[in-house]
């Protein structure tokens, strides 16, 4: 395995989370077979044997909201103080993306300041849709005004859609396999064209799995934009350069295919590594990373900034 990393796209299940999904019917979420182990020991034997030396936890899909806010605000303060109790026992092993109440606005703003303030999370973790509210919609501009003054670091991670009729999209399949890849480019898509980004310019957002079908469905969403008038609050150009803007993690299947086409659309400096651990089996975590220390797309200085140096300059506190 290659030399050290930083992993932006890790997952932490502690067992009173595990109880909360089994608790809301969610014992096999997002249409997978289980909800997989994961224990502390588990995840530093992991990245001892990845070559990781910092991974970013976060909450993965379906986040903290079940459908009650106070629930939802209670689960989201318990796994952030789990996750910072993971940051203070090893030191330079964890960082955390803060898990948020949404779309329970007013609890995920004070969760915001108790996460950031007193646990010293190093960013916040979004679903691609809470509850049906995506990226771009107006409910989210109180969170986005003051993450901006922050000047935080925004994870997206992909969830389920939003509806009943939704789970047929699917086709019987994980939710993971194809839906997410086509649920993170619309809510990213969603994002942009709403002008967010330009009303927040501070913020710093993640988008996972290499920009899911960004990179290759970019031009095709550019040249629809004029029949869209003034519900677009962006022109072609600058649509590209908020891609550009973006950062970019490079968890599930990039090689030999996506990251070609990511690099044409990304800064190179904003692309990081992700091994997406537990719900990517250890074996295919270490598939995946074997590919990315082995292709020829990109070469040896390249790899060492996916793999370490781009994360340190965003993150500086995991930088040696």
């Amino acid at each position: 395995m290659s030399s050290t990393r930083i992993d932006v796209h890790a997952h932490f299940l502690p067992s009173f989370y595990r109880d909360a999904l089994i608790e809301a019917g969610l014992s096999q979420p997002d249409g997978m077979p289980a909800i997989p182990q994961w224990s502390e020991q588990m995840a530093l034997s992991t990245m001892d044997r990845l070559g990781i030396e910092t991974a970013l936890l976060s909450i993965s899909s379906p986040g903290v909201h079940f459908g009650d806010d106070a629930k939802a605000r209670s689960l989201a303060r318990r796994v952030n103080e789990e996750g910072a109790r993971l940051m203070n026992a090893h030191p330079g092993r964890f960082g955390l993306f803060a898990s948020l109440p949404v779309p329970d606005i007013d609890g995920a703003l004070r969760e915001l300041e108790y996460a950031m303030d007193v646990l010293k999370a190093d960013g916040v973790v979004l679903e691609t849709n809470h509850g049906g509210v995506y990226l771009g919609d107006a409910k989210l501009e109180p969170l986005y005004a003051e993450l901006n003054r922050r000047k935080a670091v925004i994870f997206v991670h992909p969830t389920s859609p939003s509806c009943t009729c939704c789970d047929s999209l699917s086709l019987g399949y994980p939710r993971p396999m194809l839906e997410f890849m086509f649920e993170t480019t619309r809510s990213i898509t969603n994002l942009l064209l709403s002008g967010a980004l330009d009303r927040h310019a501070d913020l710093r957002v993640i988008v996972p799995h290499a920009g899911a079908a960004l990179p290759v469905l970019a031009d095709r969403v550019v040249r629809l934009m004029p029949i869209l008038g003034d519900a677009v609050q962006t022109t072609p150009e600058h649509f590209f350069a908020l891609l550009r803007r973006l950062y970019y993690d490079l968890a599930g299947a990039p090689i030999p295919r996506l990251l070609p086409a990511l690099l044409e659309i990304a800064d190179a400096g904003h692309i990081m590594y992700g091994s997406d651990w537990p719900f990517t089996p250890p074996a295919l975590v270490e598939s995946l990373a074997s590919d990315l220390d082995g292709t020829e797309i990109i070469d040896a200085d390249m790899k060492q900034r996916v793999l370490y140096r781009n994360a340190a300059k965003l993150f500086p506190r995991l930088g040696r």
